[in-house]
């Protein structure tokens, strides 16, 4: 009964994927410069159209993500590069359009179409220029996550021990104006905690946490976002989408990656190889395999009631991180197909039908819209 209800809803409501990694997972099979890329089969990646449609799934933000090596003119060259990837996906998919706004996504959603807006993770691809956040804008960036895994030129990243800012840069305050202004929506994850009391001081429009989940499950994990600060985001009238990935929502499971993670850099420095070298994964998948480090959807969904218990139902969505997070999904979420599992989780948990459709895309576009409130598209 519930899993034939979680379809039906599925099918009715938009559901909204704040971060999916498309984009660079298109990048490493070497499609980059490909005008033709067909997604209407089955891959091996996380995210294609027979996926999605049996998801449910009709408005995933892909994420143009600069990795942190690359810096000042490299970064903007790739960002445009994976822009451009984008434009030759939707235009190589009849099911795939483009969109800049929810009235948008309601569009083709009526139109059987998904939408695939996009959001940049990692503002370095911004070198010092304010003026390139309108050039992205532009282009159809309509969230940018400051940083990434290392400080950048606009501030601190929670990765890093040492913070280079104690937040952000002032050119960093400077763009969180002018993000607001421009209708741009701050991203806070990956930022350091006092990047965040930054943003949150500055900012007048709603802050969204496009890929994070609750640090109470992961306690000393400062890439998710302390009680504190999902407080704050709800006072923006913002949003938290949820970051399905096992290390981000289970305590044993991030020790454990923690774990794999420094034996497969330790192991690469000795064998002398690259990060993305084929023999690393492997080693990692190696590893993988014998731990059995896997989180539950039951601790996605204990982090949603998380949220929920904290500041109520307004403030929650889908952040899912798929095609970012390699072979460290939990079990029951391998792939965008798995949306109706979620939904029927919450079904089970006792969640109404207008807190699961806010949920699935309402409260994520509330924060959208507010953040273009003003600004002539």
């Amino acid at each position: 009964m519930n899993k034939t209800k979680a379809i039906k809803y599925a099918q009715d409501f938009i559901i909204s994927d704040g971060h999916i990694d498309l984009p660079f997972r298109l990048n490493k099979e070497g499609l980059l410069f490909n005008k033709n890329i067909d997604l209407n089969y089955e891959t091996n990646g996380n995210f294609d159209i027979p996926k999605a449609k049996r998801g449910g799934l009709n408005c995933p933000f892909m994420a143009i993500y600069i990795p942190s090596e690359k810096k000042e003119n490299e970064a903007y060259q790739f960002a445009n590069s994976l822009i451009d990837l984008m434009e030759n996906v939707i235009n190589s998919n009849k099911d795939f359009n483009f969109a800049y706004s929810p009235s948008d996504v309601l569009e083709n959603f009526k139109n059987g179409k998904i939408s695939l807006p996009m959001g940049m993770e990692n503002g370095s691809a911004l070198g010092n220029e304010i003026k390139n956040l309108d050039y992205f804008f532009k282009r159809g960036i309509r969230y940018i996550t400051l940083t990434h895994a290392k400080n950048n030129q606009i501030c601190d990243s929670s990765y890093e021990k040492e913070k280079k800012w104690g937040g952000l840069s002032d050119f960093g305050k400077l763009l969180v104006k002018e993000m607001n202004s421009i209708g741009m929506m701050i991203d806070v994850s990956h930022v350091s905690d006092d990047t965040f009391f930054d943003i949150v001081k500055i900012s007048n429009k709603p802050i969204i946490a496009s890929h994070s989940s609750p640090r109470v499950l992961t306690p000393g994990f400062e890439r998710n976002l302390s009680d504190e600060m999902i407080e704050l985001i709800a006072k923006t009238n913002g949003v938290i989408l949820i970051n399905f990935g096992s290390s981000f929502v289970n305590s044993k499971s991030n020790k454990i990656f923690t774990d794999i993670n420094d034996d497969v850099e330790k192991w690469r420095v000795e064998k002398k190889l690259k990060s993305d070298d084929k023999e690393v994964e492997e080693y990692r998948d190696q590893l993988i395999n014998k731990l059995n480090p896997f989180a539950d959807i039951e601790d996605v969904l204990d982090a949603i009631d998380h949220v929920y218990n904290l500041v109520g139902d307004d403030y929650i969505g889908f952040g899912s991180d798929y095609d970012g997070l390699g072979n460290t999904l939990p079990k029951n979420l391998k792939d965008v197909s798995t949306y109706i599992n979620l939904i029927e989780g919450l079904i089970k948990r006792a969640y109404s039908k207008e807190s699961i459709e806010k949920i699935c895309y309402k409260n994520f576009f509330r924060a959208w819209n507010a953040n273009l409130q003003n600004h002539q598209i």
